[in-house]
């Protein structure tokens, strides 16, 4: 596929990319999902760890509204057919990846742009950024799996605070609630962003064990989670990064892991 609304590249073992719409403040477009979700796609292909961030001073404002795909004068049209077809695929991959992924935020992440930024692994913020969940004020319901990342990451009071109110979350208060990792000044977001999907697409195959059981765990009980954790123990014990973690401690060198 042939992107014209995001950039992609590869930086070492990392897929870089960035929603590229700034005119729009990258509002999510049927176009623009689709190339995200072929994206994505390839870069399970060709790399061990994904970041997602954005040019221009918004890393998403939304879904593209002005796109339309649907009639006002129908009684019976429906809003969420982007959802069935884009949206939900979308983060569905972003959390079935087996991929670490990391989301640099700066200006807005706003309606299904908040559930992109909050469905990464790891989620760092530019000073400039908020977190908003806009939908009570075009008389719509959140999307994007905002309703769950939302409540899981900081509860539902908090959550139901973002959603019903309509207010914007700072970076700052966004770390203090738990929604994200870290705030940077926003000229150091792309390098600390990229700094820490570096880090993790060094790392060992069982990253994405780890990714996987810890998703799986928000909506598992204890035993189920411990049956989990001794099916992922057996599968990274037979990895090459095992072996290769083993002798690099004994021999007291930094392990050199392949992603095998």
């Amino acid at each position: 596929m042939t992107y014209t609304k995001l950039l992609y590249e590869l930086a070492g073992d990392v897929a870089v990319i960035r929603l590229n719409d700034p005119a729009v403040l990258n509002a999510m477009s049927t176009p623009l999902g689709l190339e995200l979700l072929d994206a994505l796609r390839r870069a399970e292909t060709e790399a061990r760890a994904i970041l997602i961030g954005a040019e221009g001073r918004a890393f998403c404002s939304g879904a593209n509204l002005a796109e339309g795909g649907f009639d006002l004068t129908d009684p019976d049209r429906d809003a969420g057919v982007r959802l069935e077809s884009i949206f939900n695929p979308m983060i569905l991959g972003m959390r079935a990846s087996r991929l670490p992924i990391v989301t640099a935020v700066k200006g807005a992440a706003a309606g299904v742009g908040c559930g992109i930024a909050c469905a990464g692994d790891m989620i760092v913020a530019g000073e400039s950024a908020y977190f908003y969940q806009a939908f009570r004020h075009v008389g719509l319901t959140p999307d994007g799996g905002s309703t769950y990342l939302l409540s899981k990451a900081i509860g539902r009071v908090r959550a139901m605070e973002m959603m019903l109110m309509g207010t914007k979350i700072g970076a700052a208060q966004a770390l203090d609630w738990g929604l994200i990792n870290r705030v940077v000044p926003d000229d150091q977001l792309d390098e600390e962003a990229l700094k820490i999907a570096t880090e993790l697409a060094k790392g060992p195959r069982a990253l994405g064990l780890i990714k996987a059981s810890a998703w799986a765990a928000l909506e598992s009980s204890l035993e189920d989670q411990l049956a989990r954790e001794r099916s992922f123990q057996r599968e990274a014990g037979q990895t090459e990064d095992f072996v290769e973690g083993v002798a690099s401690f004994r021999e007291k060198r930094p392990a050199a892991f392949k992603g095998r």
